[in-house]
């Protein structure tokens, strides 16, 4: 159940940074926030928003709370694999993986098919440079970096499902750092004085309102359809390793993203931060750590969250701290038992486990908002 823990603040988290209450206080404040600000059980600080925020608004929405990797989420396939169809390693998935879904900063790939593929998703509001339109084709289908991942992964009956996480790449982070530009540009104009300058919004009805609404948008489906590619990507590299196997069951949702929706009669916009649609029947996708379970979800649609709930387990290092406080040789003892990328154990001990809040307590800490229908167990992971 959730507590008040500033003005017009409702939090569902047990374990809260003050900091994440400050920051969440100061939106809530904000004239056109048309409801309470509500913080999921793994909210944290982060850059304007609180990441694991839901913020209501009528009249205006903040680009900077979509977030510059707009529509980042997850997708996660069921298939018909149980444990006993799996090799002994799945050493020999990683190169695979690492081949189809190309994973870091900047990185893509060049595939014919998939300028068809992005005929469905259209084009977005701003036109684009001529680099900027390869930077969609190439990184189609592209992992990211960050804590962005593939997993195989065993739940509760030694079925064995695929799990991946990604959003828009450069060209939402792009379009994303665009549209935040002209936020602030319409503040100085305007001459409005805000209390943190990274909240700045757009008014709707302007020119600038709607340019955002429909890169948003489309950047969100871009998202959509990149990890949907990357899921087939996926299940047939695993397949081909196993040499049988078929889709059963997927879940394909966002985590970082805003759009129109009715809550207590009114029509607004819906801004989740780091945050899930968990309406009623909703399924849903909530990844612990590395080295840690995660969960696949039905919502509750609890009217408090605005029908939402926790994206993940939320952060409780920064990365800097996480590199200046954990170490290698600990991030492998928690990985040990997995094939995952080991070789690049360093450059990844900002995504220890124990940088992350408890996966447990953030699941416990919303029981009212969702059911769990099964939890993932990881046996791979790929980190981008």
């Amino acid at each position: 159940m959730p507590n008040e823990v500033a003005p017009n603040v409702l939090s569902w988290a047990s374990d809260l940074d003050p900091g994440a209450i400050t920051q969440a206080a100061r939106a809530a404040r904000m004239s056109f926030v048309a409801g309470h600000v509500a913080l999921m059980p793994d909210a944290h600080v982060g850059i304007g928003a609180t990441v694991g925020s839901v913020i209501p608004t009528e009249g205006a929405i903040i680009p900077s709370a979509v977030g510059v990797d707009i529509g980042c989420g997850m997708i996660a396939t069921r298939t018909s694999l149980t444990a006993e169809d799996l090799p002994h390693s799945l050493d020999a998935l990683m190169p695979l993986v690492e081949k189809r879904i190309p994973a870091g900063v900047g990185k893509g790939h060049e595939d014919s098919a998939i300028d068809r593929a992005l005929d469905a998703v259209g084009r977005p509001h701003t036109e684009l440079t001529a680099k900027q339109a390869h930077t969609v084709s190439v990184q189609f289908g592209t992992l990211g970096s960050g804590n962005h991942f593939v997993e195989v992964c065993l739940d509760e009956r030694n079925r064995v499902w695929t799990v991946l996480h990604s959003g828009s790449r450069g060209i939402g982070n792009q379009l994303a750092t665009k549209h935040i530009v002209d936020a602030k540009s319409m503040m100085e104009r305007q001459a409005i004085a805000l209390e943190d300058p990274a909240m700045a919004y757009l008014v709707q009805g302007t020119p600038e309102f709607t340019a955002y609404i429909e890169d948003m948008l489309w950047a969100q489906a871009y998202a959509m359809a990149s990890r949907a590619r990357m899921n087939v990507v996926l299940n047939n590299a695993l397949f081909s390793i196993v040499k049988k196997g078929e889709m059963v069951e997927t879940i394909n949702c966002h985590h970082n993203f805003a759009q129109r929706e009715k809550h207590f009669g009114t029509d607004l916009w819906i801004t989740r931060k780091g945050a899930i649609k968990a309406d009623r029947g909703d399924d849903g996708v909530i990844p612990g750590s590395m080295g840690t379970q995660s969960y696949i979800v039905r919502g509750l649609g609890n009217p408090e969250s605005y029908n939402s709930c926790s994206h993940g387990a939320g952060r409780r290092m920064s990365r800097g701290q996480a590199r200046r406080e954990l170490t290698a040789r600990s991030l492998k003892e928690a990985m040990r038992g997995r094939t995952w990328n080991a070789s690049r154990a360093a450059a990844l001990v900002d995504e220890h486990p124990k940088a992350y809040k408890s996966i447990d307590r953030v699941m416990a800490d919303q029981r009212d908002l969702v059911e769990i229908r099964h939890t993932l167990h990881q046996v791979f992971n790929y980190k981008g």
